[in-house]
C-alpha cells in the first residue's frame, strides 16, 4: 500500500465534484444532446466494418485489436436462497453469452480468450457453445485458451494432457489457435519446472504445434521476472509465437507502486518487441480499476476528451503500441462491449504527448490513492469460510476513490464518509461474507496473480470497519 497524506487526499477528493461539473460543461461544446450517456459512453450507431486489425507476423492472422476475455461472463440466479448471508447460487447466463459473442463477431471482434480455470471451470464450455451458436465458420475467429494445471494433482503429464484434450472438447474444435502456458512466473522457477518442464508437458505442447493442433504457442506471465527472462532467453528452443503480459499506462513505469511483486510493463513489452514476439495485453484496465477512477482523475480525463469514456483512454493507450496483437477485455455487459468496439472502430492512437501524460501525470496521480491491487479475477474464490473476498476489496477501493475512507474523526467529511462506508459495506457484502470472518488460513494467497497479502488486507479492513462502528477511529 502506498502512503498518502490524508489531508491532501481528502482535499483532492473534495474538489472532484466541482471539477467534474466544469468538465461536464466543457464537454457540451460541439456535442449534440444524446451523443453520450451520463457515463460518457457514445450512444450513436456502432460501426460494423471499422474494426482495427493487427497482423500476426508468424502466421499472417488478421486479429482484431479488441480481444474478448471470457473470464467475467454474465451470471443468473438458479435457485432462491432463504439465507441472505449465504453465497448466491448462480450459473452462467448462456443466452446472454450467446448474444454478446454474436454481437462481437458481427462488429469485427474475432479473438476469444478463455481458460479451464475461468468462471468456476465453465468458461470454455460456454465459449464453445456461443461460438457454435453464432453461425460463423470456424475459420472466421481465433480461440485462445490455456493449460491451467495449477493444482498439484493436475501437474502430472497424464492429467495435464487430459486438461488440454478437454479444452478441445468443451470448445467444440479440433485445433486451438492460441494456446498459453497459464500464469507462469507465479511461484517462481520451481512452479514452472513442476507444471511444464520436468513432466514433459511443454514438449507435448510443442509436438501438438507441429501437428497443427495448436497453431500458436505462448505463455501468460505473472510474478517472477527471472522466469520471464528464462523463457525468452530460450526462444531458439521454444519458439514462442506470442506472449501475454499485463500492461496499462499505470503499470508501464509504476507496476511496483501498485503491487511490489509486479514487473513494469515497459520492460516486458520492450523485451518482446526486440525479439519480434507479438504481445497480447491483459488487464488494460487493471481489472476495471482504470474505468472506475477517483472523481478527480475522471474530471481531468474528461477535460481532455469530454466525449470519450474513461475506459477508452486505457484501451487506446494499450492498442497504440505497435507490437500489440490484441488487447483483452472481460466484457460482462453489452454496454462495455459496445463502448470498446467504438474505441477500436477504428483505433485513434494516443499521441506522444498523450502517452507521456498518461504514463506520468495520470499514473502518478492514480497510485497516490491507497487502493488494493485487486483485479476482481476471483481466482481466490471460493473461500472455504464463505467470504466474498473480491467484493470486500471492490467496496473498499470504491470508497477510497470517493473519499469515503477517513483517516480519523477529525476528517472534514468524517460523518458522511463513515455512513457511506458502513451502509455500502452491508449492501455490497452480506454480513457472514465480510472480512470479520477471515481466520487467516491463507488458502487464497497462492491463487492471487497480483500476489496480494489477502489475509493481512482483510484484517486491516476489518479493523477499520470496527473502528468506524465504535467511533474510535
Amino acid at each position: 500500500m502506498k502512503d498518502l497524506n490524508r489531508r491532501d487526499f481528502l482535499k483532492i477528493a473534495g474538489t472532484a465534484t466541482a471539477t467534474a461539473t466544469l468538465a461536464a460543461c466543457a464537454g457540451k461544446t460541439g456535442l449534440e444532446i444524446g451523443d453520450t450517456d451520463p457515463a460518457g459512453h457514445h450512444t450513436g450507431a456502432i460501426p460494423t466494418d471499422k474494426m482495427t486489425y493487427r497482423t500476426n507476423p508468424n502466421t499472417g492472422d488478421k486479429v482484431s485489436i479488441l480481444g474478448y476475455g471470457m473470464m467475467r461472463l454474465p451470471n443468473k440466479p438458479v435457485a432462491p436462497t432463504k439465507d441472505p448471508s449465504a453465497p448466491p447460487v448462480e450459473e452462467i447466463d448462456q443466452e446472454q453469452v450467446n448474444k454478446l459473442v454474436k454481437y462481437a463477431l458481427d462488429h469485427g471482434v474475432n479473438y476469444f480468450d478463455t481458460s479451464p480455470a475461468y468462471c468456476r471451470g465453465y468458461s470454455e464450455e460456454s465459449t464453445g457453445i456461443a461460438l457454435k451458436a453464432s453461425g460463423y465458420d470456424r475459420s472466421k475467429y481465433y480461440i485462445a485458451t490455456k493449460l491451467s494445471n495449477f493444482a498439484p494433482q493436475q501437474q502430472t503429464y497424464e492429467e495435464s494432457v487430459k486438461i488440454f484434450q478437454n479444452s478441445l472438447k468443451y470448445l467444440q474444435t479440433d485445433y486451438i489457435d492460441y494456446l498459453l502456458l497459464h500464469a507462469v512466473g507465479g511461484g517462481g522457477w520451481e512452479n514452472l519446472n513442476q507444471r511444464f518442464l520436468k513432466n514433459g508437458v511443454l514438449d507435448y505442447l510443442m509436438e501438438q504445434r507441429k501437428k497443427g493442433v495448436i497453431r500458436n504457442l505462448g505463455f501468460s506471465f505473472h510474478g517472477d521476472v527471472e522466469v520471464f527472462d528464462y523463457l525468452l532467453a530460450n526462444q531458439d528452443t521454444y519458439h514462442w509465437d506470442f506472449v501475454q503480459i499485463q500492461m496499462n499506462y499505470v503499470d508501464w513505469n509504476l507496476a511496483n507502486e501498485t503491487n511490489p511483486s509486479n514487473v513494469d510493463g515497459r520492460y516486458l513489452y520492450k523485451e518482446l518487441e526486440r525479439r519480434g514476439i507479438p504481445a497480447v495485453i491483459m488487464e488494460p484496465l487493471l481489472g476495471g480499476r482504470l474505468s472506475k477512477m477517483p472523481d478527480h482523475i475522471v474530471a481531468t480525463l474528461k477535460q481532455q476528451r469530454p466525449e470519450d469514456s474513461v475506459a477508452s483512454w486505457a484501451f487506446r493507450y494499450a492498442g497504440t503500441k505497435p507490437n500489440v496483437l490484441t488487447v483483452l477485455s472481460g466484457m460482462t455487459y453489452m454496454e462495455h462491449l459496445q463502448d470498446n468496439i467504438r474505441t477500436y472502430s477504428p483505433l485513434v492512437p494516443v499521441s506522444e504527448e498523450e502517452c507521456e501524460w498518461l504514463e506520468n501525470e495520470i499514473a502518478n496521480l492514480y497510485v497516490s490513492y491507497p487502493t488494493i491491487p485487486c483485479n476482481d479475477c476471483k481466482y481466490c474464490m471460493p473461500c472455504p469460510y464463505g467470504l466474498d473476498i473480491p467484493a470486500i476489496f471492490v467496496h473498499y477501493n470504491k470508497c477510497v476513490n470517493k473519499g469515503n475512507v477517513p483517516e480519523s474523526q477529525q476528517a472534514e467529511n468524517y460523518r458522511e464518509a463513515r455512513r457511506a462506508f458502513l451502509v455500502g459495506y452491508d449492501r455490497a457484502v452480506p454480513k457472514l461474507r465480510q472480512a470479520s470472518h477471515c481466520i487467516s488460513c491463507g488458502k487464497c494467497v497462492p491463487h492471487c496473480p497480483q500476489n496480494i497479502r489477502i489475509p493481512q488486507e482483510l484484517r486491516r479492513i476489518d479493523d477499520f470497519v470496527e473502528k468506524l462502528k465504535q467511533n474510535t477511529l
